[in-house]
């Protein structure tokens, strides 16, 4: 084949089609970089590779035990990348063109939630509230006690208060109202995370890799207050940087040019 042919072949469709597959491919390994999916991908790299060097040095019988394992393996990914697929899923429903009819963040809420932090804080009265975003919450919300309340400073801090029946769980506040209390969170998968965290900051992390939701702890033990996005999480935050924070996920994300 001459160059000139080979251009011809080499359209401008299948520069599309590679590019988008490229695209695809490195979208899916910033979905897995840094969590056990890796590990997971290169224990299959190195089976595979494992195979194609049976087939070569015709070793029969690893071959065929090999050829066994590759028959399942696309069912044992499901199984094994079951959470890393529902993450990807639910990302793609996050896309801006799906929540077009998503309701505007009022500021007054989170300058409620700040202010009910804030005396949190200072009282080491701790707390876990999660402001749900794009992605629903409402298996969250149902294993709670319903409210339907709006967001307010003496309701936060008395849902917390230690004599409250409530205060055990997560408040989870959607569409700028306090949708349930006492609400119960999946804990988070990574085992390395420091010893200073309790069953709050978990709970706040493992919200935040399942959902999009934002999670705000405070701490009983130190009374610092942490924010918990995308399977991060940042500590030592003041009343100000909290507020900033807040309104740069829930406004400014939402509204590029500004509020509404």
């Amino acid at each position: 084949m001459t160059f000139a042919q080979f251009m011809e072949v080499l359209s401008g469709r299948h520069i599309i089609d590679i590019l988008l597959v490229a695209l695809v491919i490195y979208n899916l390994l910033l979905l897995i970089r840094g969590t056990r999916a890796v590990q997971m991908l290169l224990g299959i790299l190195f089976v595979s590779a494992a195979y194609y060097i049976a087939g070569l040095a015709n070793l029969v019988t690893l071959r065929a035990m090999l050829e066994k394992f590759l028959l399942v393996l696309p069912f044992a990914i499901i199984v094994l990348f079951q959470h890393e697929i529902r993450r990807a899923l639910a990302r793609f429903g996050r896309n801006p063109l799906f929540a077009l009819g998503n309701p505007q963040r009022v500021e007054a809420t989170f300058n409620e939630l700040v202010l009910a932090a804030r005396t949190l804080s200072s009282r080491r009265v701790g707390a876990l509230i999660v402001i749900e975003r794009l992605e629903g919450l409402r298996n969250y919300i149902e294993n709670g006690i319903a409210l339907d309340a709006n967001v307010s400073y003496d309701l936060l801090v008395n849902i917390f208060n230690p004599e409250s029946p409530l205060h055990d769980g997560a408040v989870i506040v959607q569409n700028d109202r306090i949708a349930a209390a006492a609400c119960f969170l999946p804990l988070t998968r990574k085992s390395r995370l420091a010893r200073e965290y309790g069953t709050r900051h978990r709970a706040a992390l493992g919200i935040s890799e399942e959902t999009d939701g934002l999670a705000v702890i405070v701490s009983e033990e130190t009374g610092r207050i942490s924010v918990a996005s995308d399977g991060e999480l940042i500590s030592d935050l003041d009343p100000n940087a909290l507020r900033n924070m807040l309104y740069r996920m829930l406004i400014s994300e939402q509204h590029p040019q500004g509020k509404r």
